[in-house]
């Protein structure tokens, strides 16, 4: 078995040779010294957190093959006759019957769903700018594209309803197994076309208004402050927090995503909860559906014609969430009519805002089940990418720490939208984290229509995917790309560095029409936690580095036992 694994690896290697230069040039191995070498700059390598993104140095090491450009400058238009078939775009070769789908096999296979990140970096670098990766049991070609002018094109040419390739099961869960709850109300994640346009457009209005979001702004805070004041009391005899920390941070997630979208305290903050209560098994039955996406879409698929164990507990969890959330939703609707348990005193809550402008209470439902399903790793994990990234870089929490007191002279101060739009530098650093560690790892689009891409005609119905890890760290389209530097994101008045960064470089929210829909929470959320911690708390983290890899976001692996020192008032 193993002699057919080293078969099947050196067949990559041989077909990437095929379409770049065989050998390493003298620059590319001084780059690579480069990269290797000078920590004072911070280079991309896995050494620790002060670098950029890890899965850099890791393509740079698993092939001497150099990038090349693989066509010409297409700034210009192509008309699609005048375009290169779709059969020349470079890839990794399909073997016969197994495809490319082998590469994800347990035992033969080169890489685990872990290494997607990686492998992302791998195609542009064996590959150049336009990667296709075909023979993919049960599924479409994927099309990664590295170049943001021509993702740019894509974006701004997709009309009112773009459709994402985004969870074919929660496609199938939403559309066959459970069509008699969700109907015709599919919601906003996992659905296309114009039933999603028309629910989009149902509740986007409430919930992307600024001033709908603004109210949320002391409730979010006492939530925080509970979870402060929790976090204090799991410190160990080295103020140490303990290994199952990112748990702690869900609960605090999904305390925060419930006031919203449930218009009610959940208490998932609450000491010694029971692993069986229902706050932990939505987090739990949350998890287990988001983490087992890519398991069930890049592996061979045959859960679209036989239940496969993955998919029975897959759609079992998604069961549990569907009901317990029914249950929180259905007493927050009741105490509406009683006009009582508000999240919000005196305010309708955002739940209510639907339901009065839409007259519709399922329809309130089903994004509040989309918010959630989605909300609490999504979210989780960006928190404990940015927290582990500031325990690691004293120099710039200290920055943070500084701009914060200026702020707040009283930690005790309520937070007001007004301070926190004026925290420049705390806001910059999540911008950088989500540049460098982009929490989700790609964008997307399906193609409706034949497209010119990088010289290539692309017909319709190819998935294409927008590497955000790769393109954020592509010295083409951000200044001083390899190092960590929060100033690229702030204007000259604010002590900005003055780099460019192409617009389309880092959407860690995507773009456009189908940009996250509770991008302004998530923002207001990591904001308000970020502002209470570092203005009362110092963190520091003196264990093993961390390595990062993708379950559905991609995100640091392991214990993150932040020490957490009180500062000195």
């Amino acid at each position: 078995m193993n002699h057919t694994r080293q078969r099947l690896i050196r067949e990559l290697s041989v077909t990437a040779r095929t379409v770049t230069q065989p050998r390493p040039t003298l620059q590319l191995q001084r780059q690579r010294q480069q990269i290797r070498c000078s920590s004072t700059d911070r280079p991309i390598r896995h050494a620790h957190s002060t670098a950029s993104c890890p899965h850099m140095v890791e393509a740079l090491n698993d092939t001497e093959v150099p990038h090349q450009q693989t066509v010409a400058s297409t700034r210009n238009t192509i008309r699609l006759e005048d375009a290169r078939p779709y059969s020349e775009v470079p890839g990794p070769k399909p073997l016969p019957i197994l495809g490319n789908t082998w590469r994800v096999f347990p035992i033969i296979g080169q890489y685990k769903i872990s290494d997607v990140a990686m492998i992302s970096f791998l195609l542009h670098r064996h590959y150049g700018r336009i990667v296709r990766l075909g023979g993919l049991i049960g599924r479409p070609d994927l099309l990664f594209v590295y170049d943001c002018d021509e993702i740019e094109k894509v974006y701004r040419n997709e009309g009112p309803t773009p459709f994402r390739p985004s969870m074919p099961s929660l496609v199938k869960y939403k559309s066959e197994l459970r069509k008699d709850f969700f109907g015709d109300l599919p919601g906003v994640v996992g659905v296309h076309g114009e039933p999603w346009r028309e629910f989009r457009s149902r509740v986007q209005k409430p919930v992307l208004q600024l001033s709908t979001v603004r109210r949320y702004v002391s409730p979010l805070e006492q939530v925080t402050e509970e979870f402060i004041d929790r976090c204090q009391q799991l410190l160990d005899d080295r103020q140490e927090l303990p290994v199952d920390f990112d748990n702690e941070i869900h609960k605090w997630s999904l305390e925060c995503i419930g006031l919203v979208a449930l218009d009610t305290r959940l208490g998932c903050l609450e000491p010694n909860l029971d692993p069986k209560s229902e706050p932990q098994q939505i987090i739990n039955a949350a998890k287990y559906a988001l983490r087992n996406v890519a398991t069930l879409e890049l592996k061979a698929p045959y859960w679209r014609y036989f239940p496969t164990p993955v998919w029975y507990k897959y759609v079992s969890n998604m069961d549990y969430f569907v009901k317990i959330c029914m249950k929180y939703i259905k007493n927050a609707t009741q105490r509406m009519k009683l006009n009582e348990g508000r999240a919000l005193e005196g305010e309708p809550s955002l739940l209510e805002r639907v339901i009065k402008s839409e007259n519709d209470e399922k329809l309130a439902v089903v994004m509040a089940l989309d918010l959630i399903l989605v909300g609490i790793d999504t979210i989780s994990m960006a928190v404990c990418s940015i927290l582990y990234q500031l325990a690691t870089r004293p120099a710039e929490q200290q920055k943070m720490y500084e701009e914060l007191k200026r702020l707040i002279p009283d930690p005790k101060t309520p937070l007001t939208i007004q301070l926190l739009d004026q925290a420049h530098y705390l806001k910059a650093f999540i911008k950088e984290v989500l540049r460098v560690y982009s929490t989700v790892i790609g964008n997307g689009r399906t193609l409706q229509e034949d497209t010119v891409i990088c010289g290539y005609r692309i017909p319709k119905g190819v998935q294409c995917v927008f590497p955000n890890l790769v393109l954020g760290t592509m010295e083409e389209y951000v200044s001083d790309a390899q190092r960590f530097k929060p100033e690229r994101w702030l204007k000259p008045a604010q002590g900005g560095s003055g780099d460019q960064l192409h617009p389309f470089a880092s959407l860690p929210y995507g773009y456009g029409a189908r940009m996250c829909l509770g991008r302004r929470f998530a923002d207001l959320e990591m904001q308000i936690l970020l502002a209470k911690l570092i203005r009362s708390f110092k963190l520091e983290y003196h264990h093993k580095p961390l390595k990062y890899e993708v379950t559905f976001m991609y995100a640091p692996e392991g214990a993150l036992k932040f020490k957490m020192t009180p500062r000195e008032q």
